[in-house]
């Protein structure tokens, strides 16, 4: 047992002669506890040293070492489910060296990578997506008369999703050779909701897994388990019989997040992910006061409302800490919904609320609101229900890369009919324009970014008309149009080039009137956002300069027309040209 957190390499020398699986397999069985003692004292130290996720690796070591030892891979197929628990993966797959440098630009990626490493059989960063895949790549070596072994590891987090469930009843009809792995450690990134969760935690006290096996074998797979995860004499025995019987399989096993470091395995909500360990400083003369994240702000503002309001209900896929509705839970219990992961759910459940009188407040990450765009269309959008859409992590994200940048947002929201997208500029804004959302008769959404602010001090919330812009400042020749929270590098960017500022606060509606007026007497305008530049607010701009036949220039700036790797925010922002010294050169550029 860790009690803390490694601050210099451990020593690990049978883990350093593993640089292929290969090496793992020629390995006698009972030296695997040894390895897995190592390989656990280094995922503490590399992780330590770069921050990331944590308690999930720590929870699967046992078990990536058994089915390396077991699976033939690259050659057999090993899918793992959102990706938090692939470290060890990556680890005993020829990546050791590079861990210190995960979720770093050019480094690592945070998740298991396909162009990464021929062993990254398939990204995985959103969840409930591997019994898909691993299905659609058994039935693809079937038609090719491939014997090759397919696994997918899931979480019973990542289970509570219908997509997971889809797969599961289609596998039973193709009769594929597949083998789905439940890591039932009673967790995802909370602690897991619904009925699912409660059914298997309460009959794993069944010690032969009748009730449980039932589930699974109503679905036509062959259940084995419940199963030790971290006990070798019992893992390597189930996971031979199952890879080498025909047809579905569901192996089920139990293990414990954060295992082997007390403090995660006390905490395994707190130690899901950690920063890296930083060197000792002494410690401030006043001890600063903790800035509020857009999130805490958010979390504040619903509380706030639920005060006075009795409509009000916050619904949330599983992200009830991600999103701070920790308080809002526990003052107004009634009125939370963590729906586990099922984005899709969580917009028709809101939808269903809006119908009946309720106000529903759908606190979701952009990147995982894509997921319910069907239901965010046919159910509310249509039907113009009385919904606010929370879209937290909007924009860059920073470290967990691409699969989890909400840069897509405006693109899939401006094209709906009767939707209004607000994008406050920073904190009061932010609580403005979720009160004048909420006031809104009709579907809205306000997008965020993760982390903190600018430190703007908050009052009471004022309603905003929609379509409102604030001027900031007036300049000459060119006007940037601000979305967002680039606003204080737009604001550097117009001092030094004496340009006018507007915050426009909403995407839709525009203020058509203010656009007007500046498209008059400023040949250029230049729109700034923290989103995808293709259908992004400054195409919302262009539409509408060319409907009204403006012949004003513009420039858009905002995230370009690619993938923008893992690295820090403000990395991503640099790369992007989106810092202050990115916009100058741009307007510059092309004056």
């Amino acid at each position: 047992m860790f009690y803390a957190i490694p601050e210099s390499r451990p020593e690990t020398p049978l883990l350093d002669q593993m640089n292929a699986p290969a090496d793992l397999r020629r390995l006698p069985i009972e030296q695997l506890p040894l390895l897995a003692e190592q390989l656990r004292a280094f995922l503490l130290y590399s992780v330590g040293q770069t921050g990331g996720h944590f308690g999930a690796g720590l929870g699967v070591i046992e078990l990536t070492i058994a089915l390396h030892y077991l699976l033939k891979t690259p050659d057999d197929h090993l899918i793992w489910d959102v990706g938090h628990q692939s470290y060890p993966h990556k680890i005993l797959t020829g990546r050791r060296q590079a861990m210190l440098s995960i979720r770093q630009k050019d480094g690592l990626a945070p998740f298991p990578r396909i162009s990464e490493s021929q062993y990254d059989d398939f990204g995985t960063g959103h969840s409930s997506t591997s019994i898909s895949a691993a299905l659609g790549m058994a039935l693809a070596d079937r038609l090719q008369g491939l014997q090759h072994k397919t696994v997918a590891v899931i979480g019973d987090g990542a289970m509570t999703a219908g997509m997971a469930f889809e797969a599961l009843n289609h596998a039973a009809h193709t009769n594929a050779n597949l083998l789905v792995i439940l890591n039932d450690n009673d967790m995802s990134i909370s602690h897991n909701e619904g009925g699912l969760a409660t059914y298997l935690a309460k009959n794993l006290k069944d010690k032969m897994g009748a009730t449980t096996a039932a589930l699974f074998e109503a679905l036509d797979f062959h259940y084995n388990g419940p199963v030790d995860g971290h006990d070798f004499s019992q893992l390597l025995p189930a996971l031979q019989r199952s890879l080498t019987s025909k047809g579905p399989q569901f192996l089920h096993i139990t293990t414990l997040k954060g295992k082997g470091f007390a403090p995660a395995e006390k905490d395994p909500v707190g130690y899901h992910a950690i920063t890296k360990i930083d060197p000792i400083k002494p410690p401030p003369v006043q001890p600063a006061l903790k800035q509020p994240s857009f999130a805490n702000i958010f979390g504040r503002w619903i509380c706030d409302l639920a005060e006075n309001d009795s409509r009000t209900v916050a619904i949330t896929p599983a992200m009830s800490e991600g999103s701070d509705l920790i308080e809002f839970s526990r003052r107004f219990s009634e009125r939370f919904f963590d729906v586990a992961i099922a984005e899709q759910h969580a917009v028709t459940l809101a939808a269903g609320m809006a119908c009946r009188h309720m106000k529903p407040v759908v606190a979701i990450y952009s990147t995982f609101l894509q997921r319910g765009y069907d239901q965010l269309i046919h159910d509310v959008a249509i039907q113009n229900l009385d919904i606010l859409f929370a879209l937290d992590r909007a924009g860059l994200v920073g470290e967990d890369g691409a699969t989890h940048s909400g840069c897509f947002d405006i693109s899939y929201l401006r094209c709906l009919p009767g939707m209004i997208i607000m994008t406050p500029a920073d904190e009061q804004e932010l609580c403005n324009l979720l009160q004048t959302g909420y006031e809104h008769q009709g579907p809205a959404a306000v997008r965020y970014p993760r982390g903190k602010g600018s430190g703007t001090p908050i009052k009471t919330p004022e309603l905003i008309p929609p379509g409102k812009a604030r001027p900031i400042r007036k300049g000459e020749s060119a006007a940037i149009l601000n979305f967002g929270p680039l606003l204080n590098e737009a604001r550097a960017a117009a001092e030094q080039l004496n340009l006018t500022l507007v915050d426009m606060r909403f995407v839709k509606p525009l203020d058509h009137q203010l656009i007007d007026q500046l498209a008059a007497t400023h040949p250029l305008l230049i729109t700034l956002e923290d989103h995808a530049i293709k259908g992004g607010a400054g195409s919302e701009v262009s539409e509408y300069l060319h409907t009204k036949r403006h012949s004003n220039q513009l420039l858009s700036l905002g995230i370009p027309d690619r993938w923008i790797e893992h690295a820090t925010r403000s990395e991503q922002l640099s790369e992007c040209g989106l810092d202050s010294q990115g916009i100058i050169d741009s307007i510059q550029s092309w004056l």
